[in-house]
């Protein structure tokens, strides 16, 4: 997959759409208004020149907003217009960040196709104590075993498996339920863990 940028004069916001290709991304943050109230966000689309998000707080189209993303980092631009539960809005940015954020949308795409949404570099372990507790996206809590453990996931086996996409809290460590397995389902961390403390966190109660 490849973003294609057509040559033409400083195009305007709703020129965005035909110069860059927009990608289907799962990626949390946050992101600040101009009266400098923050808010959680979920990215659903974006492009090297422009994003549609879900947020509880929607601003004005035109107002300017701040955002941070995960395994992005930090873009600006404008609302551009207003959607259901959220607004899209223009990324401002140089031709080289541009270049770099084509590069990471790629990864991401290709990363959701293969279905590959945890780093298979991470070695993977099974616990000394596999028992652990899930917190769903309700405050509800069961009762879980992880199956297998890396740094930047694991697979969990529990008497119910939790919508794909929601937030879970495995022990202390925030993840994002990906997909189902033959014997439950596996979740990716939102922030990948240190080797030293991960069996703990994970643990913890």
């Amino acid at each position: 997959m490849s973003f294609v940028q057509k040559k033409s004069p400083l195009p305007q916001p709703h020129q965005e759409r035909r110069r860059f290709q927009r990608v289907k991304v799962h990626l949390l943050g946050r992101y600040m208004l101009p009266d400098r109230r923050e808010f959680p966000c979920q990215i659903i689309n974006m492009s090297p020149g422009g994003l549609a998000l879900l947020a509880p707080g929607i601003g004005n189209v035109g107002d300017r907003v701040i955002a941070y993303l995960d395994h992005i980092g930090r873009v600006e631009g404008k609302i551009t217009r207003i959607i259901d539960n959220g607004f899209a809005m223009t990324v401002g940015a140089t031709a080289r960040k541009r270049d770099k954020l084509a590069a990471q949308l790629t990864w991401l795409a290709n990363r959701d196709i293969l279905n590959l949404p945890e780093d298979r570099r991470h070695d993977r372990i099974v616990p000394r104590n596999p028992i652990s507790v899930l917190t769903l996206e309700d405050g509800s809590r069961m009762t879980c075993r992880i199956i297998d453990l890396s740094l930047s996931g694991a697979g969990i086996a529990a008497e119910k498996s939790p919508p794909l996409k929601s937030l879970v809290m495995l022990g202390r460590v925030q993840a994002r339920v990906v997909r189902n397995l033959e014997e439950g389902f596996a979740i990716e961390f939102i922030h990948e863990q240190m080797a030293e403390t991960l069996e703990e966190a994970v643990t913890a109660r």
